[in-house]
């Protein structure tokens, strides 16, 4: 029986209601891609990153604004390129003249979401100024550190088919973010609604608040309540295990891989009104939140081996725990 879980069934109730209301107001403007926005929404919700890798002209920017919007949110964006210095992401200080101090002038990053377009194509490090900021919601400059708001969402993009002037990016800043994805060319339907639309002259700034953001923060909160069972968590460290004593893996997921299944793992089981966390919702997830974590070595790639078909066998290999024994 799952009787200790029933009390937060209505908060469960209450987050995929609102929930659904904030990826039926994106799907307005990013029409045809259901899964995409979820996840992205899953992402902000759950105090996650999203890296878009993908061609131009997806949505990848309308997809950030749609979210800013639909949570009464504010939109930032951060055109990364090779000359783009540290302090024109974070901000920096200034001597006022007038008040004889220096004051600071927050940077792009200081917003609900941020949207970092082609985030490869900037230095390592100004890359790197970006690390704080993606872990701990804050910015430290000069010794000085400026909280950015709540809620706060980075959607990075890079272009998988353009390598000229971009410099790939370290390990620690790909870790940070909680998933991967692409958005992908719409179908026909949706791409003819998505032309006419424009034609008529519909956009995202046509789009109204569905939330804000003190109920994004409550959704947050909500996801703390959802029960991770010992022996769920038994399974996300036995996955993340896997991926590092795979054959031709160089470099498996990290601690912070695990923290970013489960808290993906709430999210996932909340949006679709359940209190508690199931396997599926892990293997469901895996692969937008671990395979861009993952490293194959040179011979496996030059086989034709990819991260998702080793995570594919990984899942497929890893026991799975029973719900009844994990909520027993």
């Amino acid at each position: 029986m799952l009787n200790g879980h029933l009390a937060t069934q209505s908060n469960a109730a209450w987050f995929a209601a609102r929930y659904q209301r904030i990826v039926e107001n994106v799907e307005r403007i990013i029409r045809g891609k259901t899964e995409v926005v979820r996840l992205a929404v899953l992402g902000l919700v759950s105090g996650g990153h999203v890296l878009v890798d993908d061609v131009p002209g997806t949505g990848k920017t309308s997809l950030a604004k749609a979210l800013a919007s639909s949570i009464d949110g504010e939109a930032r964006r951060i055109q990364c390129t090779p000359d783009l210095l540290p302090t024109d992401v974070t901000g920096v200080k200034i001597w006022n003249a007038e008040t004889r101090e220096f004051e600071f002038r927050p940077g792009p990053v200081f917003g609900n979401i941020v949207l970092a377009d082609e985030l490869n194509r900037a230095s390592p490090k100004t890359q790197s100024a970006l690390l704080e900021v993606m872990e701990e919601r804050q910015v430290t400059v000069e010794g000085t550190t400026y909280a950015v708001p709540q809620p706060f969402l980075v959607i990075a993009t890079q272009n998988p088919v353009e390598h000229g002037g971009t410099y790939d990016l370290p390990e620690a800043q790909i870790d940070r973010f909680m998933m991967r994805l692409t958005i992908g060319y719409p179908d026909y339907t949706a791409e003819s609604e998505i032309i006419a639309g424009r034609a008529a002259g519909h956009s995202v700034q046509d789009l109204a608040a569905v939330a804000d953001a003190a109920e994004v923060t409550q959704m947050a909160g909500i996801l703390r309540g959802v029960q991770l069972a010992p022996q769920i968590v038994g399974y996300i460290v036995a996955v993340i295990a896997a991926t590092r004593k795979a054959a031709g893996i160089r470099l498996g997921a990290s601690t912070r891989a695990g923290i970013s299944l489960a808290m993906a793992a709430q999210a996932h089981a909340a949006a679709d009104g359940r209190p508690f966390v199931t396997p599926d919702d892990i293997k469901r997830l895996a692969p937008f939140v671990l395979a861009h974590r993952v490293l194959l070595r040179p011979e496996a790639e030059l086989n034709g081996t990819t991260s998702q078909g080793l995570l594919d066998e990984i899942l497929a290999s890893v026991p799975v725990p029973g719900l009844r024994a994990a909520y027993r």
